[in-house]
């Protein structure tokens, strides 16, 4: 089954007391383009975020966002109160006897004491590394489950509607293959007839010149060849969409497949000289263009 390139999925996991949320979105890109923004708390798990990601991610421009549940809990969980109480004690020392020095009657108090400089700092809570490393890969795991997931969904979406505009384009080949033979049976008797006036007009009759008309017109406006590579390339371009997640991205595979019905289109189009072959290549043209729209949002 083929993946978008276009999906979303959330988590959430819980480590020394502290909650995170995950979240993992993508757009489209033309390689794999991934971005992982963490708390300094989970700094040293880029590495393990970015090799599960790229593990199950072939294309698409990747965000992954880690950040606390709330910032409340994060700042009473994530670090502790240090105090240096020699420290306070100097400070403590040194008001009293400018207190005594000076008579006054207030001695240092213990909000003020607290916000002196170097008596308290706040420092992170310490994790073990495989305690961390088996919380955060738990929680990518799952987020990652829940973001490939919809990209398989939307994937089967894209797959289902490409599917029926390739019978559509099959049917059009059909059609032009029918239209085409009659078309060039009409210039064979237009040939025939304006090489029998001039016979009646001139009495004279050249065979041979007759049959190398209609060969140069037969070529000319002959398109089984295109026709048959257009249903060579439908047959291959199934055969991807089938096999798509046992052989990695397939969209950049289907873009070059879609060039070349562009190129048979093109030369179906030069060649064909009725109203009708016109028309149709104009809708098998349109069905490309439409199929090449969703072939972007596929990884």
């Amino acid at each position: 089954m083929i993946h978008s390139m276009t999906g979303f999925g959330r988590s959430r996991f819980e480590v020394a007391g502290r909650t995170f949320d995950i979240e993992i979105r993508s757009v489209n890109h033309r390689h794999i383009d991934l971005r992982v923004r963490l708390p300094r708390f989970l700094a040293e798990g880029e590495s393990l975020v970015k090799s599960m990601v790229q593990k199950g991610v072939g294309r698409g421009k990747v965000d992954v966002v880690i950040a606390p549940s709330s910032q409340s809990a994060e700042m009473s969980a994530a670090s502790v109160v240090q105090v240096d109480e020699m420290l306070a004690d100097r400070y403590l020392a040194a008001a009293r006897s400018l207190a005594r020095r000076g008579e006054l009657e207030t001695a240092l108090d213990i909000s003020t004491l607290m916000t002196l400089p170097g008596v308290t700092k706040l420092a992170e809570v310490s994790v073990e590394s495989e305690e961390l490393d088996k919380a955060l890969r738990a929680g990518v795991q799952e987020a990652l489950d829940a973001f490939v997931e919809m990209r398989a969904i939307e994937g089967g979406g894209l797959s289902r509607e490409i599917l029926g505009r390739l019978d559509t384009i099959e049917n059009l080949v059909d059609s032009l293959s029918a239209r085409a033979g009659q078309v060039l049976e009409v210039a064979k008797e237009r040939l025939r007839k304006r090489t029998e006036q001039i016979r009646q007009e001139t009495g004279l009759l050249d065979e041979a010149r007759l049959h190398q008309e209609i060969v140069i017109a037969a070529d000319r406006l002959d398109i089984t060849e295109e026709l048959v590579r257009l249903r060579s390339h439908i047959e291959q371009f199934r055969a991807v969409l089938g096999s798509a997640r046992e052989e990695g991205p397939v969209g950049r595979r289907l873009d070059f497949l879609l060039q070349e019905f562009g190129r048979e289109a093109n030369t179906v189009g030069s060649k064909g000289s009725d109203a009708s072959i016109a028309h149709q290549v104009v809708e098998l043209k349109s069905e490309i263009e439409r199929i090449r729209e969703q072939v972007q949002n596929i990884e």
